[in-house]
């Protein structure tokens, strides 16, 4: 619940809360080095006209000098922890939001940076995305539960402009093996490679990234997570209609020309085949480019193959269908008063997602009619 705030906003309020932090000694000597044209004693964005370009554009650029004179004034200093915190948020805001032209003025750049800072009030939030359209600020929510019992067995708080996928290993820490063998948490059980029943996790396409598939299968994990079919961008050939022969590190296109896969030092390679489509009769169907069709190659490529032939599999589909789906339910749970974050920053926030985890939990577990025997804990039979 973060008020998300524009570039002055931003750099003023930064600015402030760098002379709110430091002693009356430094501050006193970092107000020297202020423009003299604003105090900050006020919140608030300052007295401007906000209609004229030309003013706008020299409050900018006041803005920005005065962060960077206190910045100077800083450098090089032994300075508390609440100090060096907020010079450096001050030092993020003006980053990136701001370039220099061939003067030296400062100006707004075009476009939003990677990982912006959206709020002073809360600096860990982000710009989220559920959609090209469908937007929010804040963080992300995610949560792993037992399908059976529907239970949650962990729950985190996340970036809002992180993906799914790196939160899996945490997600699913539960269903790693002891030492001894002995598997730990309850999830959904499959034959491993030694016969012995195994753990599974199901998850969205979001889970299926061909590094998350590596993952879980270093760890003996079925994944049952869905993973994105190649893109038929207008209509033309996707990487589905090629053939690629990983034994022989070849790709063959569709209209039977062949061509090698060039590897990096990652694993991951690119198949082009250049000069071949300067004559194919094929090529308005396949690309577009001046240099031909390439193929970019997952280091990972052979297991996201095998999950999307699996995938295509009528049983392993129905599977999913009846699994997956619990877990949305759960979201809806937990969103029911969890939507908006009671907390600020991430692990505080992160906390907050895991306390309400555990309440679902025991709402839950009076639903299943869970009571103490002489024997231990039991559900009502269904």
């Amino acid at each position: 619940a973060v008020a998300t705030m524009d570039t002055v906003t931003l750099i003023r309020s930064a600015i402030r809360g760098l002379l709110k932090a430091a002693d009356a000694q430094l501050e006193a000597e970092l107000r020297t080095v202020l423009s003299g044209s604003d105090d900050y004693a006020s919140a608030g964005k300052p007295v401007c006209d906000w209609n004229d370009a030309d003013a706008r554009a020299v409050l900018i650029d006041q803005l920005a000098a005065d962060g960077v004179a206190l910045l100077g004034v800083l450098e090089g200093r032994q300075l508390q922890p609440a100090v060096v915190q907020a010079g450096e948020l001050v030092a993020t805001v003006i980053g990136q939001d701001l370039e220099q032209d061939e003067h030296g003025t400062f100006r707004i750049v075009r476009g939003v940076a990677t990982d912006r800072v959206i709020s002073t009030v809360d600096p860990d939030a982000r710009h989220g995305r559920k959609s090209t359209s469908g937007k929010f600020d804040g963080y992300k929510g995610h949560v792993a539960i037992d399908p059976d019992s529907e239970i949650v067995t962990d729950a985190a708080a996340g970036p809002a402009n992180a993906g799914d996928g790196p939160m899996t290993g945490r997600l699913t820490a539960d269903l790693d093996r002891h030492d001894d063998g002995d598997q730990a948490g309850s999830g959904d059980q499959n034959h491993d490679r030694d016969g012995q029943q195994g753990p599974a996790v199901y998850g969205d396409a979001a889970y299926g990234s061909g590094d998350q598939l590596a993952e879980l299968d270093a760890r003996g994990i079925d994944a049952k997570v869905k993973t994105q079919p190649p893109a038929r961008r207008n209509g033309k050939f996707s990487k589905g209609d090629f053939d690629i022969d990983l034994g022989a590190d070849t790709v063959t296109c569709p209209a039977g020309h062949t061509t090698g896969i060039v590897r990096g030092a990652d694993g991951s390679g690119v198949a082009r085949f250049a000069d071949k489509c300067r004559t194919c009769p094929l090529r308005e169907r396949c690309t577009d480019a001046a240099r031909g069709r390439q193929l970019n190659i997952h280091r990972h490529e052979a297991l996201l193959a095998r999950q999307r032939a699996r995938g295509a599999d009528p049983d392993w589909a129905s599977d999913y269908r009846a699994t997956r789906p619990k877990v949305e339910r759960k979201l809806a749970h937990l969103v029911r008063r969890g939507r908006r974050a009671r907390r600020r920053g991430l692990q505080r926030v992160d906390a907050d997602w895991n306390l309400l985890a555990g309440a679902v939990n025991l709402a839950r577990l009076a639903a299943l009619g869970t009571h103490h025997t002489t024997g231990g804990w039991r559900t009502a039979p269904a």
